[in-house]
Order: C-alpha cells, then sequence, then structure tokens
C-alpha cells in the first residue's frame, strides 16, 4: 500500500480512512490518492451499490454496517484503524502528491497531537477557493491526527469534534470536489438540512422562526462579503445563499414535518 516511506525502520505508520454510501464512482480515485500510507480502512455505511467491491479490489480493509449517526460511523472507523496517526477523508476528497510528501514528514517526529490540512472546493472542475462557511463548507479540517487524538459527538451532520494534543498546521491542500453542479449543490442542500431537522427535533430545541430569518442574512453577510465570497462570481453568491438557507430551512423541517 505505502511507497515504502512509512510504517518501517520506525517510523510511524499511517492509515487513511475512508467513510463511504454509495461512493462507487468516486472511490476508486479517492483511494488511489491514498497509495502513500501504509493501510486503508473504509467504513460502508448501508452500501448497496459496487463500493464494497471497488474497495476490496484496492487492497481495503473493510468495516461494514449501518450507523444512523455520522460520529458513531466516524468513531467506528477510527477505532478499526492500526496506524500510529490516520488520515480521515471522505469519498470525494483527495490529497494530492505534495500534500503526501508533507504529511510523511509532518508526522516523522511530531508529539501526539493533530494537524489542520487546508482545502480546496471545486463545483465541477472549477475551483472555489471564497466564501465557504455556515455549515457550508470549510477552508481547513483536523483530518491528520494521531490515536486517541480525535474523536466524532453525535449528531446526523456536522457533529463536534473532539480533540488533544499538539496542534499543527499544513500548507498544502486537500482537492474537495464538493458537487457536481448546482442540482447536486440544491440535493446536498436537501439531504443536510432534512439530516440537521432531526437532530434539532431530537435535542427538544429547534430554534425560532424570528433568530433563524436573521441567520438567512448574517451568514449570507458573512460568506460573500467578510469571507469574500464576491471574488468567486456566481458561484460565490449561490455559497452564501446556500450558507444562509441553511438554518431557516432545517427549523421549517424540524417545525413542519415528522421524519
Amino acid at each position: 500500500m505505502s511507497d515504502g516511506t512509512g510504517g518501517g525502520d520506525g517510523a510511524p505508520k499511517l492509515s487513511g480512512l475512508v467513510v463511504a454510501r454509495n461512493e462507487e464512482a468516486r472511490i476508486a480515485d479517492c483511494l488511489a490518492s491514498l497509495a502513500f500510507c501504509d493501510e486503508i480502512v473504509v467504513v460502508l455505511d448501508r452500501c448497496t451499490d459496487r463500493t464494497r467491491e471497488i474497495a476490496e479490489a484496492a487492497g481495503a480493509r473493510i468495516v461494514a454496517g449501518e450507523w444512523p449517526l455520522e460520529g458513531d460511523r466516524r468513531n467506528a472507523g477510527i477505532a478499526a484503524c492500526e496506524g500510529d496517526w490516520i488520515l480521515e477523508l471522505d469519498a470525494d476528497e483527495r490529497p494530492t502528491p505534495a500534500l503526501a510528501a508533507e504529511i510523511r514528514a509532518a508526522i516523522a517526529n511530531a508529539p501526539p497531537g493533530f494537524f489542520n490540512i487546508p482545502f480546496d472546493h471545486y463545483i465541477g472542475t472549477t475551483l472555489v477557493r471564497h466564501g465557504w462557511g455556515g455549515y457550508w463548507g470549510v477552508r481547513t479540517r483536523r483530518v491528520l491526527f494521531a490515536r486517541g487524538c480525535k474523536s466524532w459527538g453525535a449528531g446526523r451532520v456536522h457533529p463536534a469534534t473532539r480533540v488533544s494534543g499538539v496542534e499543527g498546521h499544513l500548507q498544502n491542500p486537500i482537492a474537495h470536489y464538493v458537487d457536481r453542479d448546482i442540482s447536486d449543490m440544491l440535493r446536498r442542500l436537501d439531504s443536510y438540512t432534512t439530516a440537521h431537522a432531526r437532530d434539532l427535533r431530537e435535542s427538544g430545541d429547534i430554534g425560532t422562526f424570528g433568530h433563524n430569518v436573521r441567520r438567512i442574512f448574517s451568514r449570507f453577510f458573512k460568506c460573500y462579503v467578510s469571507r469574500k465570497g464576491y471574488r468567486e462570481g456566481p458561484y460565490g453568491f449561490l455559497i452564501a445563499l446556500m450558507a444562509g438557507l441553511y438554518p431557516i430551512l432545517s427549523y421549517l423541517k424540524a417545525r413542519l414535518e415528522t421524519d
């Protein structure tokens, strides 16, 4: 699996972890980008397509099951990894060769902890760097961490994480092919808000209509102006719009729907 730069002669062992559900169109490219890892673990959540077959052919170790909560399935994947360090990705994310080399160098002598890695987000083939936020995309994430230094909380979408140890920062980005087109963005908005509405109902506090209406404008302003989404033209406007709609749609689904 590895190119021989890790896992031997005292070098830290690196696990690549991918959590997937019906990702047969994207899993092969993702796993190929993790060839520099010493092992690859793929968590399959209720898959009904060829994701498992493709992952096994790539030499990945499979953890299959059903986890209604995102945090639970991610924690199951972390527990299955045998590496000293873990790189945790989704099927639409790709570490670049430059990042792979930087990761190997960073963990060679790093104390237990975690690294923040920047993300380059693509909509189709267009790189969109500015404007992300408000549960609609992040600029950096804590996806590289030593064993025992990261765990996920409860929640169906974007659960909180708990980290410990020394914090570090890497420079090379992960390429994130977040949406294929505008229709894909709308499907993601529908899926995310449905899941978040369930979390809100279960929490017993769905918020108020007025507060979530105000968040439309505050989140739009934050993404479009403060985070410079305007520099991305129409895509920046769309990102800010989706971020603004996320809380009010989640609230309305929690209030008006039962599932």
